[in-house]
């Protein structure tokens, strides 16, 4: 008989094409794991994996196994959910979340969503975009907050907030505070960006039309951090999203300025698997983050607005009790 535990190793291994990587991720022994994928062979009567001196290739049959075994491992946890979580946002709930989201939203949402929800125990999850949706994909996250558009027909999506793009230059840049630049003003040779695999570095890039040989689109920062103290250094200039503004942005070294209308924005959602009976959840969740960011008057741009917004952000504090937090960079 076909089980999940041998559904669950299956995919895992697809995943990681290695019996070691896979086997630490199920937490088992290697051989437990290798032996219930021959087990699972010989339920099938066919050959799933190639297994060669140092590496491991899928067959035919066992990529399409892999696939079709992925989707009844998720179903089985969207089953397991449904009957756990009656009522709205208890238990637990695996978020995924970008990077750039993460450090600027997070603090906003946990105080509300603790205090709103006690039984709720989150985990978080903060690496990029592809990770995150490999993952949902899986099963082994409930939701992410990205930026949409997302990948795959099996997800849905609720768009949360439009965050606005500026320009961060020096201080010392001879446009005026108050300049509203286009987008064609900005110097691709100048313009410092996050390291590849970060959507927000290729919306930079499609915003500036910048090409995947120009000098800016070669090299990349792990962090927004890095890349602002860049600009604030005078090394070069940075597409920022506005919701970062307050945290990123804390000393004169740095104007920040508007763009012209119509303004470049990224739009910011949630997304999760169209088969989770959890609905209720994330639409409580949507709610929680567009209440606690505050979306009613727009952020004003410049250093003044930003210094005292990043004051405001640092003293805030959430409670670790019930989060806990996985980050991958």
């Amino acid at each position: 008989m076909i089980t999940l535990r041998q559904l669950r190793y299956l995919t895992s291994l697809a995943r990681h094409r290695h019996f070691g990587r896979a086997a630490q991720e199920c937490a088992v022994t290697q051989p437990a794991l290798s032996m219930q994928v021959r087990e699972l062979e010989r339920e099938i009567g066919a050959a799933l994996v190639e297994r060669r001196p140092g590496e491991i290739v899928f067959t035919e049959t066992g990529l399409e196994v892999a696939r079709r075994a992925e989707r009844i491992v998720a179903a089985s946890r969207d089953l397991v959910d449904f009957a756990r979580h009656r009522d709205v946002l208890t238990g637990n709930l695996r978020l995924g979340i970008i990077p750039t989201l993460a450090p600027y939203v997070l603090p906003h949402v946990l105080p509300r969503l603790q205090g709103a929800y006690p039984r709720l125990r989150l985990e978080v999850r903060e690496t990029q975009t592809k990770s995150l949706l490999e993952e949902l994909h899986a099963g082994d996250l409930d939701a992410l907050m990205l930026a949409l558009p997302a990948d795959g027909t099996d997800v849905e999506t609720h768009r949360l907030f439009d965050d606005r793009f500026l320009l961060a230059v020096p201080a010392g840049d001879p446009w005026p505070a108050d300049t509203r630049v286009a987008l064609s003003d900005v110097d691709r040779r100048r313009l410092i960006l996050l390291e590849e695999g970060h959507c927000l570095r290729d919306q930079a890039l499609a915003l500036c039309g910048a090409a995947g040989d120009d000098p800016a689109a070669s090299l990349g920062a792990t962090s927004l951090a890095t890349v602002i103290q860049m600009v604030a250094n005078g090394y070069g200039v940075t597409l920022l999203p506005e919701v970062a503004a307050g945290v990123e942005v804390r000393d004169g070294r740095i104007k920040l300025l508007r763009f012209v209308a119509p303004e470049p924005v990224r739009s910011v959602g949630l997304a999760w698997r169209r088969t989770s009976p959890r609905k209720r959840d994330f639409a409580a969740l949507a709610a929680a983050v567009t209440d606690s960011i505050g979306l009613g008057p727009r952020r004003e741009a410049g250093g003044a607005k930003a210094r005292r917004q990043g004051r405001h952000w640092a003293q805030q504090r959430t409670s670790d009790g019930d989060v806990h937090a996985r980050s991958s960079n």
